[in-house]
């Protein structure tokens, strides 16, 4: 019923007594109730579900799991969910076969069943009567995820980009804002690419991203301020790409790549993404400055990553697979894409002291390429205990690498193993971030589809194991079929952010952008 249509009549009603009792009856109208069938026949099989969530482990604050049933024949579908502890829900959905949940009831029942199983019987109308298909498993957690997620969606192309932007998601609702958006109307003159957010220590309060092209720099935003600055010089291969903020200091650690793009013409991944080569900066956000931390022109570094406490700086490193002092410059590139599958890197570490900003000597933590395989996005749990990584079978741009799953060492008990229980043996199982707790891993995989990344969640246990990951759930379950935009690059914050898009506009469109003073290593 279109409320706007009654409106003339609705006005003056609303100047009596039974004004508001009338308005709440016509807004309730369209909810409609569901019961469970009396009469059914029982299945052999739990129902098909899209997305997913049978038997998976969920924070008690996510949103409503909505969910389509995956059959062909059924005329309606019911879904009941009854706590171990208390609380009992019923929904459904029409001929669409969508499933969509209250979010009211659906809070109390994951609040009042924390740490519990609730029950998930799936029924559905199919012409010869109801069918009750087997029952499956929803595992409140005790633990929360932190609210929001951050990311950026992008067409899954190769040479050139459009309009994207970075969005920030409530991940208890189904709330999602725009951060900041390139182009709404392509514009030749005005476009650039937008990549790489990060915060520090969870928080907005201090943030940054890059300008890529037209209006080019990296944003810093500090206490809801924002500055333009360029990280570049001569003593620098090109700006500052990967970033990682210090957890307590105005220090930024990134690395420095000259990179390029190679495709593939008989291959079952499409693209390969290379660095020619890539050192580590730091670079101080109240000076403006920025000195050089490693640049071995015998190796690669890059994916710098600093422990929660900030004593320690992660970074991935290999070795070209070929002797560059035997190979003229001119040939050093073509050697390179040829030998793409024979860069394998490793996950090193240095100390680094606070109060000198000095770093320590390297030293190997995951080795890689003495197995031929290659490591990639390490990432510290905020205990300082498990060191998160993705490792493929070659190279460093794991996202469009079939081989790619997420795997952890326990840095405790030196002990590496794969997260098998959450990755999937067919696709790109890639980025990813700890929420502040260290209970939750939401990362970037194209498991769906094979083309498109998505955001899935899975639980990590206090034991250290991963459970069955789950997909970032949607008002609309089809949301995902009919997105043809990747999520790229998630990161969990516990709060939003701050800034408003406009002032982030104001200050890509109106400012040119500081150069950070380039200073030494003493």
């Amino acid at each position: 019923m279109n409320i706007y249509k009654y409106w003339n009549y609705i006005l003056p009603t609303l100047k009596g007594g039974l004004g508001w009792v009338f308005l709440f009856l016509l807004c309730s109208c369209g909810h409609k109730t569901y019961t469970v069938p009396s009469q059914f026949t029982e299945a052999d099989s739990v129902a098909s579900l899209y997305p997913d969530y049978t038997d998976i482990t969920i924070p008690a604050n996510i949103a409503p799991l909505n969910f389509a049933l995956l059959e062909s024949e059924p005329t309606a579908v019911v879904a009941e969910f009854t706590g171990k502890r208390s609380g009992h829900l019923v929904t459904g959905g029409g001929k669409d076969l969508k499933v969509d949940i209250d979010s009211v009831a659906w809070r109390q029942l994951l609040q009042e069943n924390r740490g519990a199983d609730i029950q998930v019987n799936v029924y559905a109308q199919f012409p010869r009567g109801w069918v009750k298909f087997k029952s499956h498993t929803l595992t409140v957690a005790e633990e929360d995820i932190d609210p929001y997620l951050s990311y950026r969606l992008i067409e899954p192309g190769y040479e050139l980009y459009r309009q994207l932007g970075l969005y920030q998601r409530n991940l208890t609702n189904f709330d999602e804002r725009p951060i900041y958006e390139n182009n709404r109307v392509y514009e030749e003159e005005n476009n650039h690419c937008v990549n790489c957010h990060n915060y520090q220590n969870y928080s907005t309060r201090h943030m940054l991203f890059h300008v890529r092209a037209q209006h080019g720099g990296t944003i810093i935003v500090r206490d809801g301020k924002a500055q333009k600055v360029q990280i570049k010089g001569d003593s620098i291969l090109t700006a500052g790409v990967y970033p990682s903020w210090h957890p307590t200091l105005p220090l930024v650690a990134f690395s420095t790549n000259k990179t390029g793009q190679a495709f593939h013409m008989m291959h079952d991944e499409k693209i390969e993404v290379q660095d020619q080569a890539s050192d580590l900066l730091l670079y101080d956000a109240e000076k403006n400055e920025v000195c050089m931390v490693l640049n071995d022109t015998t190796q690669f570094e890059t994916f710098p990553c600093w422990s929660p406490d900030g004593k320690w700086l992660y970074y991935c490193t290999s070795l070209e697979p070929f002797d560059p002092t035997e190979t003229p410059d001119s040939m050093r590139q073509i050697r390179q894409v040829t030998l793409y599958d024979h860069f394998f890197y490793d996950i090193r570490r240095m100390a680094f002291d606070p109060s000198t900003r000095h770093f320590g000597p390297t030293e190997m933590v995951v080795d890689c390429a003495s197995r031929q395989r290659s490591a990639s996005f390490p990432r510290v749990s905020p205990d300082g205990r498990y060191l998160l990584y993705a490792e493929g079978d070659y190279g460093q741009f794991h996202i469009w690498h079939h081989s790619s799953d997420l795997f952890v060492k326990d840095l405790q008990r030196d002990s590496t193993y794969a997260l098998t229980e959450a990755n999937s043996p067919q696709a790109a199982d890639s980025y990813h971030t700890w929420s502040s707790n260290g209970r939750w891993i939401v990362f970037a995989t194209r498991r769906m589809d094979g083309n498109y990344s998505r955001a899935f969640i899975t639980y990590f246990d206090r034991k250290g194991h991963a459970h069955k990951a789950f997909c970032m759930p949607q008002r609309d379950p089809e949301h995902n079929i009919l997105l043809l935009k990747s999520y790229n690059v998630p990161e969990l914050t516990r709060d939003a952010v701050r800034i408003s898009p406009r002032d982030l506009r104001q200050c890509i469109y109106e400012t040119e952008g500081q150069p950070a003073t380039f200073r030494p290593r003493k």
